[in-house]
């Protein structure tokens, strides 16, 4: 229980010498991490139902070599383009807002520092938390953006994959 509690305190103490943008840079790397889990679930789970539906769709067509029959295939590929692609440029959108949100904080951080300037007049050990307030979130938005980087190239790229499998499956020769 100890080796919690001292875990939780580091935390605690990391947020709070970071200072307030921490949290909003917390909230971003949980929003785009459970984008990222809902994807990868979706993959596991949802998707072979999808591509099922879409197979039996396809199979059920008496006719599969006219135009209509291409348009079709065009439009259920489409279809399943756009369930296999939910999300993914919000998780985009995610890993680039988050060293925005760090340089933020080293906005709120450098504040800090030159408001303990003008009022102390150079008081170190103040100045030391405005530079750490200044440091923290940057390397916490970077750290964030980075892990979202590589999350978002194994989405895309199983996304681009399943979406190439399942257009193969539809077969015009039968």
């Amino acid at each position: 229980m100890s080796g919690l509690h001292e875990a939780m305190r580091g935390i605690v103490d990391f947020v709070a010498a970071g200072g307030p943008v921490l949290y909003a840079v917390a909230g971003l790397t949980f929003v785009m991490w459970t984008l990222v889990f809902e994807r990868a679930w979706y993959f596991r789970f949802g998707l072979p139902a999808d591509v099922g539906a879409m197979l039996a769709a396809w199979e059920s067509r008496p006719e599969r070599r006219s135009w209509h029959a291409r348009q079709v295939r065009r439009a259920l590929i489409s279809r399943l383009g756009r369930s296999i692609g939910r999300n993914l440029a919000l998780i985009r959108t995610c890993v680039s807002l988050c060293p925005l949100l760090g340089l933020l904080g080293t906005v709120t951080g450098m504040v800090a520092v030159f408001h303990v300037l003008a009022v102390s007049g150079g008081d170190t050990r103040s100045m030391a938390e405005g530079v750490s307030r200044a440091t923290i979130p940057t390397m916490a938005g970077m750290v964030a953006a980075i892990s979202g980087v590589f999350a978002n190239l194994y989405v895309t790229r199983v996304a681009a994959r399943e979406l190439l499998l399942a257009e193969d499956r539809l077969t015009t020769d039968h």
